[in-house]
This record gives C-alpha cells, sequence and structure tokens, in this order.
C-alpha cells in the first residue's frame, strides 16, 4: 500500500481524501477571512497576479471555456468572469461540498453577470469534462492538496484544447534569508492561533501550514508539469518566494 504526505504525517493513499475533506469542511465558512487574516490581504494581490498574466479576452470571437479546479468559493472564477465580457463561461470544479456551497452563495448575489459561473462537484484527479473542452485551466492553492498530484496534472493536460493554457498558483518557498526564518515562526506559531480564534480550531490551519512545507520546490513543481507533457512552462515567484505562479502550454 502507497502512502500520501499530510502535512508532515504520511497516511495511506487512500485515507488522504478524507482528511483533507475534513479539514475543507471545517474551514469553509470562514476561508476567505481566514486567508486575509493569514496572508494580511496577500492573497488577493497574488490572485489578481495570475489574472493579470492569464490576461483573458474581453471580447473572445470563440467561445472561451475556462475551468476552475479546486475553487469552490470562487475567488478565481469571479476574478476571470468579470474581465471577459461576452461569450465567455467558467466552471468551478471542487471536490468538496462545503467549499460549492459557499461559492455558489457567492455566485447568487452577483449582480447581472455577463460571464455565468457554473459549480460541479468534481475530484481534480477523474474531471467530468470532455478531452479538449477547455482554452484555460486554473487551480489557485489546491493542487498541494490533491492526493496524486500527477493524475491531476494529466487530467489538467486532457481537458485542454491543443493551445490551451495551464496555470497554477501555490504556495512556495522562501527563498530570501532571515525572511525564512520570520516566515517559518509566524506559519507553525501565529497561523494555527489564528485559525483557533476566528474558525475555532487550529489544527486545518497547522495542516495547511505543512502542506506547504512538503510542496515541491518551483524548479521540481516546473518538472512535473513537464512531464505531464505541457510546454513553455515559467515560474514567477511572489512576495520573496512565499508563493509563485506556474503557467504552462498545451502544444
Amino acid at each position: 500500500m502507497s502512502d500520501a504526505s499530510f502535512g508532515f504525517r504520511k497516511v495511506p493513499v487512500e485515507e488522504k481524501q478524507g482528511l483533507v475533506n475534513s479539514v475543507f469542511d471545517t474551514v469553509a465558512s470562514r476561508y476567505d477571512v481566514m486567508n486575509d487574516t493569514m496572508s494580511a490581504g496577500l492573497h488577493r494581490v497574488w490572485k489578481d497576479a495570475m489574472i493579470a498574466w492569464l490576461a483573458p479576452p474581453r471580447h473572445p470571437r470563440e467561445p472561451y471555456r475556462v475551468v476552475d479546479v479546486a475553487g469552490g468559493t470562487g475567488d478565481i472564477a469571479f476574478r476571470i468572469a468579470k474581465r471577459i465580457e461576452r461569450n465567455g463561461t467558467v466552471t468551478v470544479c471542487d471536490i468538496n461540498p462545503e467549499m460549492l456551497a459557499v461559492g455558489a452563495a457567492r455566485n447568487a448575489k452577483r449582480l447581472r453577470p455577463t460571464t455565468p459561473c457554473q459549480f460541479v462537484a468534481a475530484n481534480a484527479e477523474t474531471m467530468p469534462l470532455p478531452t479538449g473542452s477547455c482554452d484555460v485551466y486554473t487551480i489557485a492553492f489546491g493542487i498541494r492538496n490533491v492526493t496524486r498530484r500527477e493524475l491531476a496534472l494529466a487530467e489538467a493536460y486532457r481537458v485542454l484544447r491543443r493551445g490551451g493554457r495551464f496555470m497554477c498558483l501555490e504556495f512556495s518557498h522562501v527563498d530570501l534569508p532571515v525572511m525564512d526564518k520570520i516566515y517559518d515562526s509566524y506559519s507553525f506559531n501565529v497561523i494555527p492561533a489564528m485559525g483557533r480564534l476566528i474558525a475555532g480550531d487550529g489544527e486545518p490551519y497547522r495542516y495547511l501550514v505543512e502542506s506547504i512545507r512538503t510542496f515541491p520546490n518551483p524548479g521540481r513543481f516546473a518538472a512535473e508539469i513537464e512531464r505531464a507533457g505541457f510546454s513553455q512552462v515559467a515560474v514567477r515567484p511572489l512576495t520573496g518566494g512565499i508563493a509563485a505562479i506556474h503557467s504552462a502550454f498545451k502544444l
């Protein structure tokens, strides 16, 4: 039986998804509030940077189809939808029903949206989308929670059309001396305490911090993306390496 990382723990592959689900069941209703608190609002800047690099067309001539994976609360989907004034669709795929419920509720409050967003319960490793059906695949702060990352990357490649673009925003590895020590102290001491105060439970946030440390560095993750078949893999570190954007194309 093979193992998977759940934070610093090794658990059977078959158990990881259930453990991850329990984390997001706990934090879903306060997920965006905690992101603001933990990152001092920087996650919004990073997400805006990813959308700016993607540069979705405002008036695409052909239907512009986006799938946002592990994006249950809709943060990325709504940003993309706002940039496309017509002829676009955004499908949010997330395995966690609690996160999807938050996103669907937010979606219902959008004022006269020109680009529709739909929310679908789906595992990143086996998505219910036709092969070659998407122009863009995005995933923000979700790939490190996937049990079998190689299968999720293979699915990303499958659902994209030729010329389609893969974009991933994820926490990364701080590459500045001194800052890395400060970041570690903040992550392991302050963030779980914030979780207890704001969300009522610090353990899910301890897992999230640990999962960042076990995620591969930008070069190793870029190599994984290439092994999945993608070309023109590029990386942009953000805020001293706290996060990074990976961009690639299916050619």
